[in-house]
């Protein structure tokens, strides 16, 4: 796996983001926001003060961090989310509203409950959205390579039937946030790493053996009329998880993905919620994220040192001279592109299934 410049601190295990910074929200929305308090007092809203956090590095003292960050902590196939995120940006009335979305996603914040293009293409988090389908394909392979290609399309159609026996698309707190901050005037940033890169960092996290019996499950899950696996490695508890949850399980199973598809998306959010140029010298910014990353958003706002840049955070190596790296290239490309062929006729296959 691929090596990060700076080390990623996750939560330490006795971390409560309720504990750490509750308080100081419930008061201040009593006074300010008290139409509010409902979210608060169930854990979803919480205010992280600038004075709360890690300090500014020297090489960045002309940014100018925001004042106060709102977290709001959503469910990614739930309506009552996307009433939330309304009435929470609304009553804030931020400068930038953060979105757990990257670039390659973006196209979910548009998606529609008409569109027939929908099951698949925006449906879930590891979907292929955009203009042509050619063109995600093209953006995935150029940011993590035919293997993070391959997985992606495992994951959106193993993602899709997980999700096909709910009446919910996927995302609708990210369009309520969109056309929230639209009405206020407030700019909506993505905020997530791209899924192309963490993706690229997992399947690297895995050891071969790890490999194959990640695409087998993989494999099995979607053709299988059931979802649990018959060895027992993995189970879905029930239909419309969140993509938190597979991850978590993911991870329970292989420990070695917690880090790159949790710990270090934590931090990657943390910064762009309080480090992105788009947040500079912001009075207010709204964080639209999912609720399983409230812990580890909360802990990387507060713990930071100042040691990590955004460059630190995808995980690439600079080697591109080197002999070593020319024949693994082309080795990894042979390989990688007889499973995306693969993965690519299974998509095919399926996508009208779900």
């Amino acid at each position: 796996m691929e090596t990060l410049k700076a080390f990623i601190r996750p939560p330490p295990p006795c971390f409560d983001y309720k504990t750490a910074v509750l308080t100081e929200t419930r008061s201040t929305v009593a006074v300010a926001h008290p139409e509010l308090m409902d979210l608060v007092q169930g854990g979803s809203l919480v205010l992280v003060q600038k004075r709360r956090f890690g300090p500014v590095p020297e090489w960045r003292r002309w940014f100018v961090e925001p004042e106060r960050i709102w977290l709001l902590g959503t469910s990614h196939l739930s309506e009552r989310s996307a009433a939330d995120v309304e009435r929470v940006v609304r009553a804030v009335r931020p400068d930038n509203v953060v979105v757990e979305l990257c670039r390659s996603r973006a196209g979910i914040m548009y998606a529609s409950a008409d569109d027939q293009n929908a099951p698949l293409l925006n449906s879930n988090m590891f979907s292929l959205s955009g203009a042509k389908f050619f063109g995600a394909i093209s953006r995935s392979i150029n940011l993590g390579g035919q293997s993070a290609l391959a997985l992606r399309l495992l994951l959106a159609v193993f993602s899709s039937k997980i999700t096909s026996g709910t009446n919910q698309i996927f995302g609708d707190e990210f369009r309520a946030a969109r056309k929230a901050a639209e009405e206020i005037g407030a700019q909506v940033v993505l905020g997530d790493r791209p899924i192309e890169i963490t993706l690229q960092r997992a399947w690297n996290s895995l050891n071969w053996n790890e490999k194959l019996r990640f695409v087998t499950l993989l494999f099995r899950g979607i053709t299988s009329p059931s979802l649990e696996s018959k060895e027992g490695d993995f189970e879905i508890e029930d239909e419309g998880v969140s993509p938190f949850k597979l991850y978590e399980q993911l991870s329970n199973t292989y420990p070695s993905l917690l880090q790159p598809l949790i710990h270090e998306r934590d931090t990657y959010l943390a910064w762009s919620l309080k480090r992105s140029k788009a947040v500079n010298n912001c009075k207010t910014v709204v964080g639209v994220i999912g609720k399983g990353h409230m812990n580890g958003v909360v802990y990387a706002l507060m713990a930071d040192q100042g040691d990590l840049r955004f460059r630190d955070l995808v995980g690439r190596t600079s080697q591109e001279s080197s002999n070593s790296w020319v024949k693994s290239l082309i080795k990894g490309l042979i390989r990688d592109t007889i499973i995306g062929v693969v993965l690519w006729a299974l998509y095919e296959q399926l996508h009208t299934t779900f």
